[in-house]
């Protein structure tokens, strides 16, 4: 009987283990975007692209960002191992100043959280005019 139990306690930690070796795995083909200098009410939408490189269906649960500048949306269906997705990221260009946030995702991956960042510089083309004006003398304009 003990002989028994033993054999059975043995399979049931091995079923355990066997199950807990399926996880899925988040891989971004990069994790900044810089947006460079770009023009006040250009297009703000950027897009992070990944791959579940693990064995099992990746499920995105939340991404959020650090303000309400930055407005995430993303693929909401389970990625199945080797297949990809993607976050699109959608910044309010009508706000000139530089851009420095973070979206973080969540997910049931190996690592579930991960943090994503863009980076950039809004300007006003009007102002950037004046700037150009600012580098000349008095007699040169």
């Amino acid at each position: 009987m003990k002989q028994l139990i033993t054999i059975l306690f043995i399979g049931l930690i091995s079923l355990s283990v066997n199950a807990q070796d399926k996880v899925a795995k988040i891989e971004f083909k990069t994790d900044t975007i810089d947006y460079g200098t770009i023009e006040k009410g250009s297009n703000g939408v950027r897009v992070f692209e990944f791959t579940n490189t693990g064995n099992a269906p990746l499920i995105i649960s939340n991404v959020t960002s650090t303000c309400g500048c930055t407005v995430p949306s993303w693929t909401k269906v389970p990625i199945m191992p080797k297949e990809t997705g993607k976050i699109e990221v959608k910044y309010d260009t009508n706000r000139v100043n530089p851009i420095r946030k973070t979206i973080t995702v969540i997910s049931n991956a190996d690592t579930p959280t991960v943090a994503l960042k863009i980076k950039g510089d809004v300007v006003d083309a009007k102002d950037s005019s004046v700037l150009e004006k600012k580098d000349k003398s008095v007699v040169q304009q």
